[in-house]
């Protein structure tokens, strides 16, 4: 009869191995979590369902401005993917060490435009400044908060250039992110809006009623990349799907300029 010294060893071993036959069948990838600018809500959906489709567990998505997004990672909030949608925030999650080496990519690029409600026939003249000044004064302006959400601050930019900040600020109601902007407009409470093109086509409650000249402000660049802290396999498999032909076709069908 065995000891009981060796009873227990051998029973202890017997569990060992079998935790480790049963593994294999119930691990279960985590499906991977991202962060990502408000204006990707519709393109990032699709892209989510696109590989979840593959087989894959579907992408858990946070939609916000690109500030709060990176702030949230800089006070150390997970995550496996950040989907900005200007370099400086990417820059500032970088700045912290906080980005994985080698996975950082220029994703997309888009328009910056002027919206109204789909019923109004307003147009907006880029010149001269003070026509423009003019139409954008002459009631509330929405626009993400142009001192710090991307929107917003590419927006302010283009005005700054095109000589019609100082005469439109006062009128401007600084929004939470795009999409808050948009919905300033859908609603009403803003006759006027500054958006990107890719916003404006995903509501059928306004049309672009002008399109701001490229040169007028910085290109419009969304950063990808993974976090440093990530150690998910599907994060990583999830951000070269998005870098991929079919991945960027997807953001492009919405409006979206592949880089």
């Amino acid at each position: 009869m065995p000891r009981p010294r060796t009873l227990l060893t051998t029973l202890a071993a017997l569990a060992a191995a079998l935790l480790l036959a049963l593994a294999p069948a119930n691990a279960q990838p985590r499906a991977p979590l991202v962060l990502a600018a408000a204006s990707l809500q519709e393109s990032m959906t699709a892209a989510a369902a696109a590989w979840a489709r593959r087989g894959h567990p579907r992408p858990v998505i946070s939609f916000a401005a690109s500030s709060a997004l990176a702030r949230q990672l800089i006070a150390g909030a997970p995550a496996d993917l950040f989907l900005s949608a200007d370099e400086q925030w990417m820059n500032a999650v970088a700045a912290k060490n906080l980005l994985a080496p080698a996975t950082r990519a220029d994703f997309l690029g888009n328009r910056l435009v002027v919206i109204a409600p789909a019923g109004s026939a307003t147009r907006i003249p880029q010149r001269p400044a003070a026509a423009l000044a003019r139409t954008l004064g002459a009631g509330p302006l929405a626009m993400a908060d142009p001192a710090s959400v991307p929107a917003g601050k590419y927006g302010k930019l283009a005005l700054q250039r095109l000589g019609a900040w100082g005469q439109v600020a006062p009128q401007v109601v600084a929004a939470e992110n795009v999409r808050a902007a948009l919905a300033l407009v859908e609603r009403g409470a803003a006759p006027l809006g500054i958006v990107y093109a890719t916003d404006a086509r995903a509501s059928r409650a306004v049309r672009i009623a002008g399109v701001f000249p490229a040169a007028s402000h910085p290109p419009i660049v969304y950063p990808l990349a993974r976090l440093a802290a990530s150690r998910n396999l599907e994060g990583e498999a999830f951000r070269r799907f998005l870098l991929s032909r079919a991945g960027k076709a997807i953001f492009v069908r919405y409006g979206f300029i592949a880089r």
